[in-house]
């Protein structure tokens, strides 16, 4: 399934230069990425390189590196002799990955309030209207949130943050697939996202700064709930 616009892994890593279509390696790994955060290659699946690259028309050598990178932001592990799979969800790690989102999160949308350009708020601008018209079905919610948060951070303007985040912004995507159907009103999370969005626009850096850690630890609560 490629990059989409409601797909669950939402815009792909940063691109500074869209009109380049992106590289074969690139692609292997937005592939890849989409397959695992999307859970249909689920947690502790192996990643069978034979299938996955006639399966999804990728090149070996593009697929390896691609798993090269997947395994240094902690989606997959590989063993020796024994295969690459993909990594288990540990409920337990819940808690530490929303300790650092708090922080990060909360400093991005400062920054991206501080530091987005007039062409990027427009972007913001019609991110607030896709959220308020999402349609309550996990793909496209998951999509949303993600295309939302990916925005976000690429407005930052700081490569470091927008990496970090993202990593562990798809950490936590999983653990939100794994219980979305236990959730209670899921729509919600996501069109919490208008107020970040437009204070984010109004360059209202504290806003934008509190509302982000409210949306974290809104979430962290929704999850606790359900275990």
């Amino acid at each position: 399934m490629s990059e989409a616009v409601n797909s669950p892994s939402g815009d792909s890593s940063p691109q500074r230069f869209p009109q380049e279509r992106p590289s074969q390696a690139e692609r292997a790994y937005l592939t890849l990425r989409e397959e695992i955060l999307s859970l249909r290659l689920a947690p502790g699946s192996p990643v069978r390189e034979e299938a996955l690259t006639s399966e999804l028309g990728l090149g070996r050598t593009p697929f390896r590196e691609a798993v090269k990178r997947l395994a240094a932001e902690s989606l997959v592990a590989i063993y020796p002799r024994r295969g690459t799979f993909v990594t288990e969800v540990n409920i337990t790690d819940h808690a530490l990955i929303a300790d650092v989102r708090r922080r990060l999160e909360g400093h991005a949308a400062r920054r991206a309030a501080e530091r987005s350009t007039e062409a990027e708020r427009g972007e913001l601008a019609e991110l607030v209207e896709l959220v308020e018209r999402v349609p309550e079905e996990p793909e496209s919610v998951m999509g949303v949130d993600a295309r939302v948060h990916r925005t976000l951070y690429r407005c930052t303007h700081n490569g470091y943050l927008e990496s970090t985040l993202g990593q562990y912004y798809n950490l936590a995507l999983r653990i939100w697939g794994l219980f979305f159907d236990r959730l209670s009103d899921v729509t919600s999370h996501v069109t919490e996202h208008t107020e970040l969005l437009k204070a984010v626009i109004d360059a209202d850096a504290d806003r934008a700064d509190r509302v982000a850690v409210d949306h974290v630890d809104h979430f962290e609560n929704s999850i606790r709930q359900v275990l």
